[in-house]
């Protein structure tokens, strides 16, 4: 008789793969609806265009696997990846930046470990690395938002993308840039000359961090994932943010509101740090994995090279996952605890 390999409990639920992939891709609506508004139509050209890649990139890879192109064309991730990746991007960015990100993260950080399931690094989060290291005057170039800048129309998004030499957009650098770089006024100070400011961490990215937050509430009350890993980050990035906060001096990393409404911090904890095959799965884990995320996106922020620190944090962790889920692993079910175990 063969005995079957698993272990117990296991609870089955009516979310599939598919499912929980369109789940995600939802849930970001909210926010690329505000980064729209704020930015113009390059964020949508760039999901549009990045998704045409992805599905090349996953067709190829499945052909060269010899794996069935309906059955996993139709679970979504490659969509997932594409989104998440170009939320990620400057809006406006050539077609080639897209096309390297997109093969990277789906050739490279997905298929070359077996696909999906098999990843030890969030695909989104490599593809953006690997432009962020590898093109920063591209990747560092986005558009002044409603109210400092004139928007670009459709047709000029889709020239930006497709014929990027003959489009002459205007960019500036983003609030965390302008924190990092300041060495010579005071905080209140360079609110007052910055337009990009806004009320609390800039123009359009508070609005589209808190529309981020509300797509992961959803996905929350969903039950695609747990409450544990995004809290966690975000508890560890104002905590550091508050321990280290000076008042506002020409020194300052920022308060913790401006951390937690910036750069890419509630698209990263709502989705990228929930990524299921990447991250933690012990409750204890995904606390400690969260928290340790948030702790290293804020020391990358003030004293790295790099301004927002989200995609570096995550896969640093990536590493660690294994090690944190050795050591936090649940007692047996249906077992007692032992006398020296804690």
């Amino acid at each position: 008789m063969a005995l079957m390999r698993i272990t117990s409990p296991h609870a089955h639920g009516p979310m599939s793969t598919s499912k929980v992939m369109l789940n995600v891709l939802l849930a970001t609506i909210p926010g690329i609806v505000v980064l729209t508004h704020f930015f113009g139509f390059g964020t949508i050209v760039n999901i549009l265009w990045g998704s045409v890649v992805a599905l090349a990139c996953e067709a190829l890879a499945l052909k060269l696997r010899r794996r069935p192109l309906g059955f996993y064309l139709k679970d979504y991730s490659a969509l997932v990846t594409a989104t998440l990746l170009c939320v990620a991007l400057p809006p406006y960015s050539p077609w080639w930046l897209i096309a390297v990100g997109i093969a990277s993260a789906i050739l490279l950080a997905k298929h070359l470990y077996g696909g999906l399931g098999y990843n030890p690094f969030n695909p989104a989060m490599v593809g953006y690395v690997v432009l962020l290291i590898s093109f920063p005057i591209q990747m560092t170039a986005w558009a002044p938002p409603r109210g400092v800048g004139e928007l670009p129309g459709l047709m000029q998004a889709l020239q930006a993308c497709f014929t990027p030499a003959a489009f002459d957009g205007a960019t500036m650098a983003t609030p965390l840039d302008l924190l990092k770089q300041n060495n010579s006024l005071l905080v209140k100070d360079l609110w007052r000359q910055s337009p990009q400011f806004g009320r609390w961490a800039g123009i359009g990215w508070e609005w589209a961090n808190l529309a981020f937050l509300a797509g992961g509430a959803w996905l929350l009350y969903r039950r695609i994932f747990t409450w544990h890993a995004p809290l966690a980050m975000l508890a560890g990035l104002a905590l550091m943010a508050a321990l280290f906060n000076d008042g506002g001096s020409s020194a300052s990393g920022g308060s913790p509101l401006f951390h937690l409404l910036s750069g890419a911090t509630m698209f990263g904890a709502f989705f990228i740090v929930t990524d299921p095959v990447t991250s933690a799965v012990s409750v204890r884990g995904r606390l400690i994995y969260g928290a340790m995320i948030g702790i290293l996106v804020y020391i990358i922020r003030v004293r790295g090279n790099y301004p927002d620190a989200v995609a570096f944090a995550v896969l640093i962790m990536n590493f660690a996952a294994p090690f944190i889920d050795y050591y936090t692993q649940p007692r047996t079910y249906g077992h007692q605890r032992g006398e020296g175990e804690k």
